[in-house]
């Protein structure tokens, strides 16, 4: 009998659609890989989440949910209750990850490069928290939700205006060059592809509207650099505690020609996109690693902290 995989997807997060998408991808491959599957779109209560999920007796839960609730360690913390093994990462890695200023500081301890930043409270100061070009990013979001570069010349209060509900952002300062990602699998790196956009910034609709976005696999940068950006996903990986796939997005500096090119770890995610055009799958394909095979593997090496 083929195990019974439950698809966690939809949620309630600003992420909603693209969970849905993901979700919806993922179940239908694992269909083709010959697992039973039943799909549910999650809820902000626990109570009932539990219920609809005993309800279809999963073997193994296939989160594909994205953003607040399924990527923060709060769906993780359900299941590890449950008992019931899942994809990604455990409660304190995705915890750990969504949280951008803390992840950065485990980043910078452990000699991973970032960003200069600082977290700055609505209210706190007046003007800018640092030289322009930065970027302000809120502390908890994914998919780029909310995040936006600040400019020589643009005429916004950057501590007043910030368009979403947050107290507190991560302010960091912008990194000149090329966008980088890394699908890391387990112990390993898959590669690393390059990232473009006539927006000039990979944000919300770059990333998810037609035409947004162009994707190079793998990036075509000099091979020691691209082993380097490789081996610093993985570490950030490990740093965080992750298991099962992530993805970590890189910038890389190569904009100052009389100096080497420089990499830089701007955040890891736990719950990557999961469509079979999405980026993880993408770098997997590149490897010899189908859709199909991918989520089977996510779903065999799926586990809960009990």
């Amino acid at each position: 009998m083929s195990r019974r995989v439950t698809v966690l997807m939809g949620g309630v997060s600003a992420e909603r659609e693209v969970s849905l998408r993901s979700g919806a991808a993922a179940a239908e491959a694992l269909r083709q890989a010959g697992f039973a599957v039943t799909t549910i779109d999650a809820g902000r209560e626990p109570a009932k989440l539990i219920t609809d999920i005993a309800a279809t007796r999963p073997d193994v839960v296939f989160n594909a949910l994205h953003g607040r609730f399924g990527e923060d360690g709060c769906v993780q913390g359900v299941l590890d209750l449950m008992g019931v093994p899942y994809t990604h990462s455990g409660l304190l890695a995705s915890a750990a990850a969504m949280d951008k200023a803390f992840a950065r500081n485990l980043f910078a301890q452990a000699g991973i490069p970032v960003a200069e930043g600082r977290v700055v409270r609505k209210g706190e100061v007046h003007g800018d928290p640092m030289a322009r070009p930065y970027v302000v990013k809120p502390l908890n979001e994914g998919s780029s939700v909310g995040v936006y570069i600040l400019r020589d010349g643009d005429n916004r209060d950057p501590l007043k205006d910030w368009p979403f509900e947050a107290s507190q952002v991560l302010v960091e300062a912008f990194i000149p060059g090329r966008e980088l990602t890394v699908a890391v699998m387990g112990d390993r790196a898959l590669g690393a592809l390059e990232i473009t956009s006539a927006r000039g910034f990979y944000d919300y609709d770059a990333k998810y509207a037609p035409g947004g976005s162009r994707h190079i696999m793998p990036a075509p940068i000099p091979e020691e650099d691209y082993a380097d950006a490789c081996a610093l996903a993985l570490k950030a990986h490990l740093v965080l505690g992750c298991r099962g796939v992530s993805r970590t997005d890189l910038r890389y500096d190569d904009t100052h020609p009389h100096e080497a090119p420089k990499l830089y770890v701007l955040e890891v995610n736990t719950q990557p996109g999961m469509t079979a055009t999405s980026l993880v799958p993408e770098i997997a394909a590149h490897v010899g690693i189908s859709f199909p095979e991918l989520v089977r593997w996510m779903v065999e090496n799926a586990a809960c902290d009990e």
